[in-house]
């Protein structure tokens, strides 16, 4: 394989995640790779970069072979260009590997890995990725599948010397020492204990089916549905229960597991200002539902912009004190499309270690250079923007304002200035702080005095507007073109016209009747002291979100199973909500919650935190 060849090759893979042995000279770009014309397009600038080439390539390009031989033939009379150098210039089959693994995983080429890079601050591998990073290596080289759930190295040279007992046949003495701790084995019997009965409780957790591997799609369904029924039975999952029932300080809800219907204090919910029924949102929904139908069938570029989405951008931007609004079908989908649409593959994306999902994802579909620094921390952000190669292209840090699981709010002040110091534009969803933080519930840049020195405000309507769907506020000329370049936007259906209204009037109520945000934080303070004087672990919250963190998963479900027994419903967050080791149960204030609801849940948490020994016993 020529130079040429190889460095095509490994763009090729860092693009599409493919094994590097999938791509054959002769493979198709289109009906054998599924490479479409906006992926490829992508792929032509990264060789025209990579080899310096001032011509445009020739179009109908086909095959690998056909690019090969194209970016040959342009730079015939010169001598092609060194390939970069390897990760390793031994040629160790456990480095290649592994790097070979993370370029399928990142889509970063080959040199953009150096070994000695930090795993999050630098390269933006999350522990999601990593797990499949090393359980890719473990397949490749035949080492043990339970790899993927235990290395936590730093770095790739820090995982290569991992791993490496275990190529080198050491893999014997390490699981007898695993064992020696009492692991689960092979039988279904813990090593440690072969004198006492197989215990019942399934060690598993959901990070154990991320990776598994078979021939048949669908023995990972398979095997977790059996995981699930036995977390079912013993009531410690109890997710997707369904209401029967307006949701508001209480609802009815149907335990679908026994067949019973039973009210409960309902902590679990996101309507923090207490719109969802409303009777002016309620009325508003049903009158535009009767005047424009259910719904309109079509993106918002082909027949499905109605005059109230029109107006709802309008009011959104009015409420958040910004210039432009693009309305999105939902939250995540708002993420995906901004992200994705602003950042490309020669573009730096750094995030917060603990954002939501939906930026997660939205990065991935980037394609950019990903760089998470530690959850609130400063000074690793400020390291990482030093550090930013200008040559990349532009930068975008994005951190959620309140995070959901913690409740905690980011540093704005800090990431705005850090921003404006190193050049980097700043996005900040308000999924949570809508309607939460700041005196008339716009978020968190007015809750840090900030209104218009944050380059992007994004938030959901599915929360504290009482709605569905997302957004994004900006200037003009940011939103127009998120409008024809997020994908999200361009070609999915737009939230219907019923939904539409009920979101301007629950912006009509916000404006009316400021007190409602002033009550919410009357009732969070309230139940806040009470938890902490009881001598729960609240973390740093300063929001609506009040996280109870217990740390040990089998702990918090059984807790979660606590509380419902007593008749009060919460999340009970476990991974991939949180990492493992920090499972929590999530509490929700609204404005909705009585004294008298508040003092109950208090009571409860602490009889369930007694029950299951999460707090000490009365006596």
């Amino acid at each position: 394989m020529s130079g040429v060849h190889r460095q095509i090759v490994d763009i090729v893979a860092s693009r599409t995640l493919y094994d590097p042995s999938y791509l054959l000279p002769e493979s198709h770009f289109e009906a054998e790779l599924g490479i479409d014309s906006v992926l490829f397009e992508s792929i032509l600038a990264a060789v025209r970069e990579r080899f310096a080439l001032a011509a445009e390539l020739p179009t109908g390009l086909a095959t690998i072979r056909e690019l090969v031989q194209a970016v040959e033939e342009a730079l015939a009379g010169a001598a092609p260009p060194a390939a970069p150098p390897p990760a390793d210039a031994t040629g160790d089959p456990l480095t290649e590997a592994v790097v070979g693994a993370a370029m399928r995983h990142t889509q970063y080429s080959r040199e953009q890995l150096p070994l000695d890079a930090d795993f999050e601050g630098e390269l933006g591998i999350d522990s999601v990725v990593l797990a499949s990073v090393v359980a890719d290596s473990a397949r490749d080289l035949g080492l043990p599948d339970h790899l993927a759930g235990t290395v936590t190295a730093p770095s790739l040279r820090a995982l290569i010397a991992e791993l490496r007992p275990f190529l080198d046949g050491a893999a014997a003495g390490h699981e007898q020492t695993a064992g020696a701790g009492g692991e689960q084995a092979a039988g279904g019997e813990r090593t440690g204990d072969r004198d006492e009965p197989a215990p019942q409780w399934d060690e598993r957790s959901m990070k154990d089916f991320v990776e598994e591997r078979d021939p048949d799609l669908f023995a990972k369904a398979r095997s977790f549905r059996s995981y699930l029924r036995g977390r079912e039975a013993e009531q410690l999952y109890w997710y997707g229960m369904p209401l029967h029932s307006r949701c508001g300080n209480r609802a009815l809800i149907l335990d679908e597991l026994t067949g019973r219907k039973r009210e409960f204090l309902m902590f679990a919910s996101n309507n923090y200002l207490g719109l969802a029924n409303h009777p002016q949102v309620v009325e508003a929904v049903c009158d535009a539902t009767r005047t424009f139908g259910a719904t309109h069938t079509g993106s918002r570029f082909i027949g499905g912009t109605n005059m109230l989405h029109k107006e709802l951008e309008r009011r959104l931007a009015a409420f958040k004190g910004r210039p432009a609004c693009i309305v999105y079908p939902g939250g995540y989908a708002a993420n995906l499309g901004a992200i994705s649409a602003l950042v490309k593959s020669y573009d730096t994306l750094v995030v917060d270690k603990l954002n939501h999902m939906s930026i997660v994802d939205g990065a991935r579909l980037s394609g950019g250079v990903r760089k998470i620094y530690q959850h609130n921390d400063m000074a690793d952000l400020e390291r990482i923007l030093k550090r930013r190669d200008d040559r990349s292209g532009g930068a975008l840090i994005v951190a959620d304002g309140v995070f959901s699981m913690h409740g905690d709010i980011c540093d704005l002040p800090q990431i705005v200035r850090l921003g404006q110091e190193y050049g980097a534009r700043v996005m900040v969803d308000d999924a949570h702080a809508t309607g939460v933080l700041g005196a008339r519930g716009t978020g968190t840049a007015e809750h840090f005095g900030l209104k218009g020195e944050v380059d992007l405000e994004l938030g959901t309507m599915s929360k504290a507007l009482a709605g569905m769907g997302g957004f994004v506020v900006g200037e003009h000329e940011v939103i127009e073109y998120l409008r024809y370049y997020s994908h999200s936007y361009v070609f999915a259906a737009n939230i219907p016209a019923g939904v539409a209204a009920g979101l301007i009037a629950a912006l009509d109520v916000i404006e009316a009747e400021p007190g409602r945000v002033e009550l919410l934080w009357s009732n969070i303070r309230f139940l806040h002291r009470r938890l902490v004087e009881a001598g729960f672990d609240l973390e740093n919250t300063e929001s609506a979100i009040l996280p109870l963190v217990i740390g040990d998963e089998r702990t918090a479900m059984e807790m979660g199973r606590a509380v419902r027994a007593r008749g009060l419903f919460c999340q009970t967050v476990v991974f991939p909500g949180v990492p493992l080791g920090d499972a929590r149960l999530r509490i929700s204030v609204t404005c909705e919650h009585t004294r008298e609801d508040l003092r109950a849940a208090a009571d409860i948490f602490v009889e369930a935190a007694r029950e299951v020994g999460v707090l000490p016993s009365a006596g």
